[in-house]
């Protein structure tokens, strides 16, 4: 059977006002918080604490006006499907009670809907997204079209968020936090070893480096073939370095931080020593 596509998103699933009847099975029901397990099939790990302060203040002065979507497990417990962020607002705000529909959901059915909402309301950051999507493929053998269809995105869309999770876990990290961008994440997806990905990843992050300067980077780095020596990202303080090498003939190197940086000269015996100070203080 032919599955039907998500496309419409939660209009078809949530109703907009409150008490209003979705179908005979799932009319909106009050039900205890301390009922409700979370969704293992949750995509967002990460919940701003400023964003859940914010919405729980609201529910404090309106309530929530939005019920939250669930399934039954059994024995009066209740599976959340959809509206995390609105159940932690709520245990926040000191509700024992929230507005809820209750839904006969299967494990798919329930990653699917929860992934639709994120992806809807509030953008999951890349990494979180990249997870869904590749769980989905995995546990439930969906091809990117077919996931594509379901979800209501571009296949090559999908195709190019999946891949992140073929990122080293020390780069995951940095894109989830927010330190690489998507784009920064594509081109270290460029590099084939993970020592490398790696040390451009952190390259990006320590000079503050653009997505155009990090393909350039990554060029230079693909030309230096495929040596087994670790490889240095060259620094983009090339001519200074060259300029100060020749003034005070020995090595030097400039490093950048967030804050300023650092200027390392170089010296290998007591006389390049006394040089150095004899022309600094000149």
């Amino acid at each position: 059977m032919e599955k039907k596509a998500l496309g419409r998103g939660l209009e078809a699933l949530l109703p907009e006002t409150p008490g209003r009847v979705v179908s005979t099975l799932e009319e909106i029901q009050q039900i205890s918080v301390d009922r409700i397990m979370p969704n293992p099939y949750q995509p967002r790990q990460q919940f701003h604490e400023e964003d859940n302060l914010q919405l729980s203040e609201s529910i404090k002065k309106n309530g929530v006006i939005q019920p939250i979507l669930v399934r039954s497990k059994g024995d009066g417990a209740f599976e959340l499907i959809a509206g995390e962020r609105r159940l932690r607002a709520a245990r926040l705000a000191g509700l024992r009670v929230v507005p809820a529909i209750i839904r006969h959901s299967t494990d798919e059915q329930s990653i699917q809907l929860a992934l639709v909402e994120n992806l809807q309301r509030k953008d999951l950051n890349p990494m979180e997204e990249a997870r869904g999507y590749h769980r989905m493929m995995k546990e439930f053998v969906y091809s990117q079209d077919m996931l594509a269809h379901r979800i209501g995105k571009d296949r090559s869309t999908i195709a190019n968020i999946v891949r992140l999770v073929h990122l080293p876990p020390d780069v995951q990290t940095l894109v989830e936090s927010g330190a690489l961008s998507l784009g920064h994440a594509k081109v270290i997806l460029g590099l084939t070893q993970t020592e490398t990905q790696s040390q451009l990843a952190q390259a990006i992050v320590r000079e503050q480096m653009s997505v155009r300067d990090a393909e350039k980077w990554t060029s230079a780095i693909g030309r230096a073939g495929k040596r087994k020596k670790a490889i240095r990202v060259p620094s983009p303080f090339t001519d200074l370095e060259e300029r100060l090498r020749k003034r005070f003939a020995t090595r030097v190197t400039i490093t950048k931080n967030r804050r300023g940086g650092s200027i390392v000269i170089q010296y290998f015996s007591a006389q390049e020593l006394e040089h150095l100070v004899e022309v600094l203080l000149a």
